[in-house]
């Protein structure tokens, strides 16, 4: 990611996002979106998996064998919202997979175990 977040940037994004879910302003989506996927770095870091939220960000975490080119064996991918309910609690990772909210793949590509970041 280009340029750090900060604290209040992130969370005042967050308000927003949580202020009117159903149609959020796209630059308080995109920074909550990058904000959490920051927050997730920092507690996880590590290059094994890729966390992608399209259009917004992609990020490498969580520690483990590292890939150099090409597509990484393990990738999680789901959409701002359900990122962000991810990442808040709002929704647990089990019951979103279950509902075809995430796509992921690969052995490491399960993120219960950090989720959620409690921003």
């Amino acid at each position: 990611m280009p340029r750090k977040i900060s604290v209040a940037d992130g969370r005042a994004a967050l308000d927003a996002v949580n202020a009117s879910p159903d149609e959020p302003a796209r630059d308080d989506l995109a920074t909550a979106v990058r904000y959490l996927l920051q927050l997730l770095v920092e507690k996880a870091p590590g290059n094994a998996v890729e966390v992608r939220v399209p259009p917004f960000g992609a990020v490498q975490a969580i520690q483990g064998p590292q890939h150099t080119r090409g597509t990484p064996p393990n990738v999680v991918e789901t959409d701002a919202a359900t990122w962000i309910a991810l990442a808040t609690g709002a929704v647990r990772w089990g019951d979103a997979a279950a509902a075809g909210r995430i796509m992921a793949s690969g052995v490491r590509a399960d993120l219960s175990d950090v989720l959620p970041l409690r921003p």
